[in-house]
């Protein structure tokens, strides 16, 4: 088996817009980088004209995490967004052919369901052969509403559904993660309910463990009521809510509260021979960030993949030269497992270096077939690369959007008839 490491990041950004660097936040300076990046924001301004833009391009957040994991490699691989709701994943350009089968969905739970404010969104997917199921969730607020976010969590679990038959549902997944602003507050003690002074005092003197004590998700979890099929990494930072803005001192007009929480599930024994495992490495508010009333939250778990694990490969042929203005082809294999009978696979020209799996600069679809394996090959337009430069194509199923090949990069220059063309180093 092979460990892979995933990272986690929560915060509710309080509808600000992204003033910070994350660098650190993100441990960008590691010398070994995680192989996952999952970011899971909340309460992203979403006024009408915002959901509009965001519609056809990446929103600032996205933008700035996207524009920072570039430098080290990073491609955005999935974006789900319900309204300030927004979940993304970003994986290490070698990892992309590891990943597979990934789907969205999201549940409204706010104004009884029909509207998005509150609620949660998911990717699952899988990774080397292993099911993930990742949640991203913003549950009701406020000290007295402990039943109505217990309901929607389970309001969650009912609504998310997905097409693959064996995980079906977010908790039969191999491995599961849940982050967020779970919401959850300081319950009332028998001595009764620790006002926001109170709260603030034991604080000061560091009595971190006395008042997690009084933790209303683990109140839930113990009792079985919500979050009882999911276990947490120790916590030993103090409560991630109510900052003043642009400050780490607490605004105690509101008790504090650690609102913001990441949670994880693994089924170990799942396969014959092999025993999963989800070991984490790291839980940590980060103080220093500033422009939210929410400290972000972040974790760092080594899970355990299947290392030899190989489900619908396609080969690109190598490509010697592409022209401009001409038609150009792309050869390439199946293996016998990659299904063209259900259709609307496609092939993506991208530039080296991309991004995002929605960078592409042009794609055409594969033809239709009932062959199960072998050598295919389609023709692209004159008109679809309008630049030179070097670029690389992707095969990516319609449906699930699994990167089944990437070929090798490949340089596209003017047509010349009185010479070679030039071939450029990589």
């Amino acid at each position: 088996m092979e460990t892979l490491r995933f990272y986690f990041l929560t915060w509710n950004v309080a509808t600000m817009p992204p003033e910070e660097n994350f660098s650190e936040m993100l441990c960008l300076n590691r010398e070994t980088l995680p192989d996952f990046y999952i970011i899971g924001l909340q309460e992203v301004k979403a006024q009408p004209q915002n959901l509009l833009m965001n519609a056809l391009f990446d929103d600032p957040w996205n933008n700035s995490f996207r524009d920072l994991l570039i430098t080290k490699d990073f491609v955005k691989i999935k974006t789900i967004r319900l309204q300030g709701l927004l979940l993304s994943i970003f994986c290490q350009r070698r990892h992309l052919l590891k990943v597979r089968d990934m789907e969205t969905q999201y549940t409204r739970t706010g104004l009884g369901g029909i509207w998005g404010n509150k609620g949660a969104v998911s990717i699952r997917l899988a990774v080397s052969g292993v099911s993930m199921s990742i949640v991203n969730c913003h549950l009701s607020a406020h000290d007295h509403m402990k039943e109505e976010r217990v309901a929607e969590y389970n309001t969650i679990l009912k609504s998310h559904t997905y097409s693959t038959k064996e995980t079906s549902y977010v908790l039969y997944h191999d491995y599961v993660f849940w982050l967020g602003d779970l919401n959850f507050r300081l319950k009332s003690s028998a001595k009764g309910s620790l006002t926001a002074d109170q709260i603030g005092a034991l604080l000061d003197k560091g009595e971190i463990d006395e008042l997690f004590q009084q933790d209303q998700l683990k109140e839930v979890m113990k009792s079985g009521e919500a979050f009882s099929e999911l276990h947490e990494p120790a916590i030993d930072f103090p409560p991630t809510y109510k900052f003043n803005i642009h400050s780490s001192i607490y605004d105690l007009k509101r008790r504090p509260a650690w609102t913001d929480r990441i949670l994880y599930k693994v089924i170990p024994n799942v396969y014959e021979n092999l025993t999963l495992d989800c070991q984490p490495a790291s839980y940590r508010s980060w103080e220093k960030y500033y422009q939210s009333d929410h400290k972000p939250v972040t974790a760092e778990f080594a899970v355990k993949v299947i290392s030899d694990n190989h489900d619908r490969v396609v080969e690109f042929d190598e490509i010697q030269n592409w022209f401009l203005d001409r038609e150009n082809s792309a050869s390439f294999e199946l293996s016998a497992d990659v299904n063209l009978e259900t259709g609307n696979d496609w092939i993506g020209i991208y530039k080296v270096n991309f991004a995002s799996l929605e960078d592409y600069v042009f794609y055409i679809y594969v033809p239709r077939t009932s062959q199960t394996a072998g050598r295919l090959s389609v023709t692209f337009p004159d008109i679809a690369i309008a630049e030179t430069g070097a670029y690389q194509l992707l095969y990516v199923t319609h449906s699930t959007a699994s990167v089944l090949g990437m070929s090798a990069p490949f340089p596209v220059t003017k047509a010349d008839p009185t010479r070679s063309p030039q071939r450029l180093r990589f």
